[in-house]
């Protein structure tokens, strides 16, 4: 019996040592989805703004694709280019469209390893009609 009396700490240390380890995980994961998340809007409104760009649209136009697209962003920190600029599209040329957005890391742990903030971009080419 005094052998079993010893082991009642036992699940406690275990516990201690593998609910770090758990949350760590939980909480990595939770964070390579927002950066996911991130990645696929920036990618969509990079698409929906070359579409548009592609078909003669101007700058502004893109412009408020580009922010329509993409409405779980922050868009005041969404970096949008295009080249080449309004006037100078001509029928038949490639149009760019470039998106940077940067996704700031919650985990301290995380923002060890990787960059803090974690860029994601996105650039799409189209020819214009």
């Amino acid at each position: 019996m005094k052998l079993y009396e010893r082991e009642h700490g036992q699940a406690i240390v275990e516990m201690a040592l593998v609910i770090p380890l758990f949350f760590l995980l939980f909480f990595a994961v939770i964070e390579m989805g927002r950066v996911g998340f991130a990645y696929v809007s920036v990618s969509n409104a990079a698409r929906t703004g070359v579409r548009v760009a592609s078909t003669g649209g101007t700058d502004l136009d893109i412009q408020n694709n580009v922010l329509t697209a993409a409405p779980s962003l922050n868009t005041s920190e969404l970096t949008l280019q295009i080249t080449p600029t309004e006037g100078n599209r001509q029928s038949g040329q490639s149009v760019d469209v470039s998106i940077t957005y940067p996704v700031h890391l919650i985990l301290p742990v995380i923002s060890d390893v990787l960059p803090n903030p974690f860029i994601v971009s996105s650039h799409l080419s189209m020819r214009m009609e």
